[in-house]
Order: C-alpha cells, then structure tokens, then sequence
C-alpha cells in the first residue's frame, strides 16, 4: 500500500469532514462537559505543537528529521495532535447528534486512524527506535488505545 498518497487522502477527507460539521453547525460544543472537552483538546494540541517546536507539518505525514518525540504529551500519548483532533470533533458531534454530524465525526476518526497508522509505517521504516516507543505508549488514550 502506498501510505504517503493514502495519508494524503485521509487528510483531505479529514478537513472535508471538520468542514462539513462546521457548516451543519455541529463542530463547536454547547453544554460545559462538551466545551470542556473542547478546550482539554486545544490545550493539548499546544502542548504537543510546542513539544514539537517548529518541525513542520506534511500533508502525506512524513516523518520530520531529528528523531522521534517522547517527551511532553508524547511520553504519554503517540499522536496528541490527531488525539486533539478526534476529542474536538467528538466532543462537537456528542453535543450537536445528528446523523450527519456523528457520521462525519466517524468518518474523521477513521481517516485519522488512517494517517495514524501512515505515520507509524514511516516512522518505523525511519527510526528502529520508534517501534518499541509504540510498544509502551498508546495512540490517543492514555492506557487505553
């Protein structure tokens, strides 16, 4: 399978459906618990983009040169921005449910297991270190997954 155009794909998939729950007026949270979520995500893609410093994002998720990342959210988490990605849009289409609004929030979370795992084949195709910090570090829940 060619991951780079299959994360490139799941990419544009992805911003069409944050998009599309924009438009459908399910992407932002109304009560306290959905708002909170919201605003946990936010918190921790900041966290994960300043741990990162300023390697740049690529659409077909290539790895960035000077190693892999384990420290700040990584040490707990492998993706904390996908991670962001998915409470946000969860957190809006749990506040605003509707059959568009939880279906474009499935539809994200797939494309984001999608560039996940692209990134995973590439980062252990370019770092042999990276396959056992997958081993002890889950992919967006803590302990969980």
């Amino acid at each position: 399978m060619n991951w780079k155009l299959a994360s490139i794909v799941a990419f544009v998939v992805l911003v069409a459906c944050i998009m599309w729950m924009g438009i459908v007026g399910s992407l932002f949270a109304n009560g306290p618990v959905t708002i909170a979520v919201q605003c946990a995500a936010v918190l921790l893609m900041i966290w994960a983009r300043v741990t990162f410093r300023l390697r740049s994002f690529h659409a077909a998720a290539n790895p960035t040169a000077g190693g892999i990342v384990t420290t700040g959210p990584y040490r707990f988490i492998r993706h904390p921005i996908y991670a962001a990605v998915f409470y946000f849009v969860a957190a809006g289409a749990a506040a605003q449910p509707s059959v568009q609004s939880l279906s474009a929030a499935l539809l994200a979370a797939v494309m984001l297991f999608v560039r996940m795992r692209s990134e995973e084949i590439l980062l252990i195709e370019s770092y042999p270190e990276y396959a056992p910090y997958a081993a002890s570090t889950s992919r967006i829940l803590p302990g969980i997954f």
